[in-house]
Order: structure tokens, then C-alpha cells, then sequence
């Protein structure tokens, strides 16, 4: 089969094209036929080894310990493990894996649902990181409900534009921020107002916001929790900030410290995708109350563009690869 390949942590340059064994699924194991594969951040992260303190989670020291590329997915079930349940040969499926980059992959059965029904499989591959990163954050994190202000940093973008539609199905006002170019999409997706942030600042607005979702990871702390009522909450989703060493998780971590003397709460969090909460948000987007964005798709043979293209910040909400 063929699938997006690499030897040595680095750039995109280092990503091949190449032919490599299909692979079996073992106990609990789902194996797909692909047909679609999402690109998020953890993408790039996983390709440069950066920060740093990823390799000590067991993605490997000095070069990747899985060597195909991709995370998210979406496809069909060419064949079950041992164990499995809920899948059978033929079943259309989207979740999250490690190597969705090529023609088959193997998955755990518990980080697969099934596909919804009105997405294709473009769309879906969109969804299983990043809208259940946006669920977790809006329903279990903020806590968003009824009548509250939300503001939602990085609202253009992949997690961003699921967490816009989330928070104004739960019953939010929601304010988005993001650049001139992803004003009229996120306008689109729901939002009350949008703040294009190279026109305006949000601190100057002298709106107070009962959750902020922080999904973009460029302003200090100490600005955002200024932003929020008493009690309010601010919630940091991933980021792009920091060293080498530790990178964005440097503001999750450190956000519970600052919580004790600011009066608010503020929290990081790192999501877990699992197959309730893939199945909840299949069922936010059978009924209509949410549907992946997707900015662009890519050839299997041009994912290292695709790569490119989300890391430069140009991407409208998701970008994905067919397979």
C-alpha cells in the first residue's frame, strides 16, 4: 500500500511518498480501508519531534516510532480483530489512529464511530480530533450553557470553528476572534460578532466574557483572565507558544497555578478522543447543529503541502487529505 512516510524527525521535506506492508489488525484492532485523512497541529508536532517533551511521551526519542503520518480518519472497515464488537467489514467509520496517511491503518475499535450520515468522507475526516477537542472544551471544560458570553480565540481555525458552532448550539452569545482573511467564515459558522485582531484588540473592547475559549495560544494569560467576569472561566487549547522543550503545554500547565491568586479559573486542557464522545458529536452533526469546515483538500501524494499549508496559518478552518 502506499503511505505518507518518514525516517528522521524534521520538516516536511522529510515526509516520502512510498510502498510499505498493509498492515493486520490485531486484538481490539479495526482495520480501515482510508478515504480520507485530517490535518491538525499534532501533525506537524509529531513529523518535527517539537517541543521536545513529546518524545518522552513515548512517540520516540530520536526518530518517530510510528513512521507513517496522520491522526485523524475516516474510511471503511476492511476487516476486524479479535474482540471486536461493534464494527463489521463494510461499515463507514471516522476516528483517530496513528499512520491515517496511507491506504489502510489500523485502529483501536474504541476511537472509531460510526460515519455520519450527511458528511462525506472528506468531512468527516475533519472532525474527530478537532471536534471533539472543541466538545470537551465547550460541554466539559467551560461548561457553556444558555445566555453566557463566550469568546473563542483562534475561531477560524480547526478547533476554533467546531467550538464556535458548539458553544452557540449549547445556547451561547459567541464572540470570535481571527484574522482579516476568516472574518466571513466564521461569521458563517454562527458567531454574534467577530473580531478581526489586526484591526482591533480584544482587551480594548471593554466586554467581559463569562468563557473564553483560547485555542490560538498568543496572548499572556494576564491579559485573557482580565477579560473574564468574576468566577469566569478561561479554558487554553493547545497553542502554538513556548520553547522547543515543552511549547504550548507550557500555558496549559501553568494555568491552574495562576488560577490560585486570579479570582477565575482557569484551566488546560488535553482532550482524549474516545467513542462516546465521537458518537455525541456525530449526533451534533446528523441534526444539523454542526459541520466541519473544510478549507482545502489535498492529494495523498501532496500531504506534505497539506502540512505546509495548515503550519503557515492560511487554513479556514480544516485541511484534509484524500486518499
Amino acid at each position: 500500500m502506499k503511505a505518507i512516510v518518514q525516517d528522521v524527525y524534521g520538516s516536511a521535506d522529510v515526509l516520502e511518498l512510498r510502498d510499505i506492508a498493509r498492515p493486520e489488525p490485531g486484538g481490539g484492532q479495526v482495520l480501515i480501508r482510508v478515504r480520507a485523512a485530517g490535518v491538525d497541529q499534532g501533525v506537524w508536532h509529531l513529523m518535527a519531534g517539537l517541543p521536545y517533551l513529546i518524545r518522552l511521551f513515548g512517540y520516540g526519542l530520536k526518530k518517530p516510532k510510528v513512521p507513517v503520518r496522520g491522526r485523524e480518519v475516516a474510511g471503511m472497515v476492511e476487516a476486524v480483530g479479535p474482540g471486536v464488537s461493534r464494527f463489521r467489514a463494510g461499515d463507514e467509520v471516522f476516528g483517530t489512529c496513528d499512520g491515517s496517511f496511507a491506504e489502510f491503518v489500523c485502529a483501536k475499535e474504541d476511537r472509531l464511530a460510526r460515519k455520519p450520515v450527511n458528511l462525506s468522507f472528506e468531512e468527516a475526516a475533519a472532525a474527530p480530533i478537532s471536534g471533539v477537542t472543541a466538545l470537551q472544551a465547550v460541554r466539559d471544560a467551560g461548561r457553556v450553557g444558555v445566555g453566557q458570553q463566550v469568546l473563542i480565540l483562534g475561531a477560524g481555525g480547526g478547533v476554533g470553528s467546531f467550538a464556535v458552532q458548539l458553544a452557540k448550539a449549547f445556547g451561547a452569545e459567541v464572540t470570535g476572534v481571527c484574522s482579516t482573511g476568516k472574518v466571513e467564515l466564521v461569521r458563517s459558522l454562527g458567531a454574534d460578532e467577530v473580531i478581526d485582531y489586526t484591526r482591533s484588540d480584544i482587551a480594548d473592547t471593554g466586554k467581559l466574557y463569562d468563557v473564553i475559549l483560547d485555542t490560538a495560544g498568543n496572548r499572556p494569560l494576564s491579559v485573557l483572565r482580565r477579560l473574564l467576569v468574576p468566577k469566569g472561566t478561561l479554558v487554553i487549547v493547545g497553542g502554538e507558544g513556548g520553547g522547543k522543550l515543552t511549547g504550548g503545554f507550557q500555558r496549559s500547565l501553568g494555568a491552574p497555578l495562576v488560577s490560585l491568586f486570579a479570582g477565575r479559573t482557569l484551566k488546560g486542557l488535553v482532550s482524549k478522543e474516545t467513542h462516546l464522545d465521537l458518537e455525541a458529536l456525530a449526533s451534533l452533526i446528523e441534526a444539523g447543529s454542526v459541520k466541519p469546515a473544510v478549507d482545502r483538500v489535498f492529494p495523498l501524494a501532496e500531504a506534505p503541502d497539506a502540512i505546509s499549508y495548515l503550519r503557515a496559518g492560511r487554513a479556514r478552518g480544516k485541511v484534509v487529505v484524500r486518499v
